[in-house]
């Protein structure tokens, strides 16, 4: 059962959780990391090393825009296939993200994450709206 008057706040804190934590994850790659530093691990994995500005872009602008709540749910399913390459990059360390070249915990939690704001929507103090792609159509067998 959801609650109808308790729920929009719910999704407004899993909002700002999963902005907060894509920006972070941008961040990382930037202050700590650093673009080169980031590109060079892209190049031992076998990724382009020029997609780490674009990566590290996605991430930090999707992040703002998630916090923001300006199409927060449609956002959040863009940045999944990045999530998707990043968990696949890590697979072999096993689960725990502390682990030695970090686990796939962590990445996996940001893309089931942005799937459930996806199907749960922007909820309260979103600044733009949208609301599910194809929702209200009927579909066709």
């Amino acid at each position: 059962m959801i609650d109808k008057n308790s729920a929009p706040y719910g999704v407004f804190l899993l909002r700002v959780a999963l902005g907060g934590m894509w920006v972070s994850h941008a961040l990382l790659k930037y202050v700590v990391f650093t673009i080169p530093g980031f590109a060079g691990y892209l190049g031992s994995l076998g990724f382009s090393p020029a997609l780490a500005w674009p990566v590290f872009l996605m991430e930090l602008t999707g992040g703002i825009l998630i916090l923001l709540g300006v199409y927060a749910r449609h956002v959040a399913l863009l940045l999944i296939p990045v999530m998707v390459a990043a968990s696949s990059a890590h697979i072999g360390n096993g689960w725990v993200f502390s682990a030695a070249g970090g686990g796939w915990e962590y990445p996996a939690f940001l893309v089931v994450t942005s799937f459930a704001l996806w199907l749960i929507g922007d909820g309260a103090f979103a600044l733009r709206s949208r609301p599910l792609l194809f929702a209200g159509r009927p579909v066709s067998a």
